[in-house]
């Protein structure tokens, strides 16, 4: 039992729902994981998940990892608090104090939940306008811009008592591919990586970072057989001995097709920890989590896995958790209220002008153009109803119509958007998505730049849409209701203050 112990000490697992029901309980007591990685599905209120945040500890024991992706932006899963900008919203603000006291924001509500690990901020150096997965949980596209910031947020969340663990190491920033569903290759030379991708993960080390997330990703330049989460050349080698790094090193997520559709789920999980994972991150059902604590077992028990290497990551879980452990934190509410003001007024200062669009006056009759009834404005199934962000405009503009089109039906676009159109004054374009912007979209929404009509385009959540439409926009880097809001107020006359955080040369786009 003792190896058994030992393995799943370095093991990270999900549990199914918003309580600690009594199977869920019994796993955990039977298996003594290092820690639990906590959903959106776990997530009601703040006071359920502090009651479940305890008993998961008194399970564990007060050493167990508490874990979340709050990144801010789209990658949220606590929306009861204030609701951190994007990163790349940061980058178009620009400023480091500004980032650190986000990151402390963040910081301060995960902490009053008991969450002492963040897997943020993203340090990937986002250069490929085409990248399916990063877009605005980047900083940028300049790698010194993206590790000052990048640095600075997680310094904030660390300094209230929430360890950060920057990622997807060596880099996400450059992929055609999303490691969810396939394995990305990215060909560069390792004089390239040293350039862009492995910059602010140099900085992060230099300046101690506490943890590094792994990626999913095959780097040719530094090792031509294995992605870097099961890569002993790049997590070792390279991480640890050429870097230097001290810290603790934990795989993104095992279930993620770029793995689980290349590798069996036991081996995937030994091969990290052999390739100088400290711990993985396990997720599915207790199955899953069952054959990878086996197949850990069985490596140390045969010496495939040293044991020596496993205790010396137990150890430095074990340390980490005495400098961030994890109880939970007053949150008093006039401090909510200021981390509040602070994300709405960080909110208004991203806001960017490209092409200097036109505002719409507030007497102006305005359509707002936008594909569906909601839109897809989340990665974890979340809506945001079209009438709502009309109802916004309404507080700012006497008149406001919506026209909703299907993609799929180009041929009655034109008639229809010409019909809605004709009392119009003034075009709201709205596009929304994480993804690239199809062509036969961005074919549709052009036609609303060709009637006439003063138009701006908003590129809500993915700012390289601009890239596609290139019409007068305001872009926002994202869809959370403070955005919303702040790009009400630019419409109304606020000076939109943002700049773009990417080069558009650098992107290896021609205006």
């Amino acid at each position: 039992m003792e190896k058994l112990f030992l393995a799943t000490s370095l093991m990270m697992v999900d549990i199914p729902g918003p309580t600690l029901d009594a199977a869920t309980r019994a796993h955990l007591e039977r298996y003594r994981f290092g820690g639990v990685c906590l959903f959106r599905k776990n997530i009601q209120n703040p006071e359920q998940v502090r009651q479940l945040v305890a008993e998961i500890r008194a399970v564990l024991g007060p050493q167990a990892w508490i874990a979340i992706d709050q990144e801010g932006g789209a990658v949220q899963r606590v929306l009861e608090f204030a609701l951190a900008p994007s990163p790349m919203a940061l980058g178009a603000v620009g400023e480091v104090k500004t980032a650190e006291a986000v990151g402390a924001a963040v910081g301060r509500a995960l902490i009053s939940l008991g969450i002492n690990w963040n897997f943020a901020p993203s340090v990937d150096v986002n250069t490929n306008p085409q990248n399916p997965v990063i877009g605005d949980r980047s900083f940028g596209s300049d790698p010194k811009k993206v590790a000052r910031l990048s640095l600075a947020w997680a310094r904030g969340l660390e300094q209230a008592g929430v360890m950060a663990a920057i990622k997807h190491f060596p880099g996400h920033g450059d992929t055609f591919l999303d490691s969810h569903l396939e394995l990305p290759v990215v060909n560069k030379t390792l004089e390239e990586l040293e350039r862009t991708e492995l910059y602010p993960f140099r900085k992060a080390v230099e300046a101690q970072i506490s943890s590094i997330m792994s990626a999913h990703i095959r780097f040719p330049a530094l090792d031509k057989q294995h992605p870097a989460t099961l890569s002993k050349k790049i997590l070792t080698g390279f991480l640890r001995k050429k870097l230097g790094f001290q810290g603790i090193i934990v795989t993104d997520a095992l279930d993620m097709k770029a793995i689980s559709k290349n590798y069996p789920i036991g081996e995937a999980a030994v091969k990290s920890l052999q390739a100088g994972a400290d711990m993985i991150l396990s997720l599915g059902q207790p199955e899953v989590h069952i054959a990878q604590a086996t197949a850990i077992q069985q490596a140390l028990e045969n010496g495939s896995l040293s044991e020596e290497q496993a205790r010396q990551s137990q150890l430095r879980l074990l340390e980490a958790a005495l400098r961030f452990p994890g109880q939970a934190q007053p949150y008093p509410p006039a401090q909510q209220k200021r981390d509040q003001a602070l994300m709405e007024q960080v909110a208004l200062r991203s806001i960017t002008a490209y092409r200097r669009p036109l505002r719409p006056r507030r007497s102006d009759r305005i359509l707002l153009v936008s594909a569906g009834s909601t839109f897809e404005a989340g990665p974890y199934g979340e809506t945001l109803a079209v009438k709502d962000f009309a109802d916004l405009l309404k507080t700012r503009f006497a008149g406001v119509s919506q026209f909703v089109y299907d993609p799929q039906q180009a041929d009655a676009f034109k008639s229809g958007l010409e019909q809605a159109a004709a009392t119009a004054d003034y075009l709201l374009v709205v596009s929304v998505g994480r993804g690239r912007l199809s062509e036969a979209e961005t074919r549709l929404l052009k036609q609303a730049f060709t009637l006439g009509k003063r138009a701006a385009h908003i590129a809500l959540w993915n700012p390289y849409h601009i890239l596609s439409l290139r019409k007068p926009a305001f872009v926002t880097y994202g869809f959370r209701a403070p955005t919303l809001r702040a790009l009400v107020k630019v419409l109304g006359g606020a000076r939109a203050r943002g700049s773009l955080p990417f080069k558009l040369r650098q992107n290896r786009v021609s205006l």
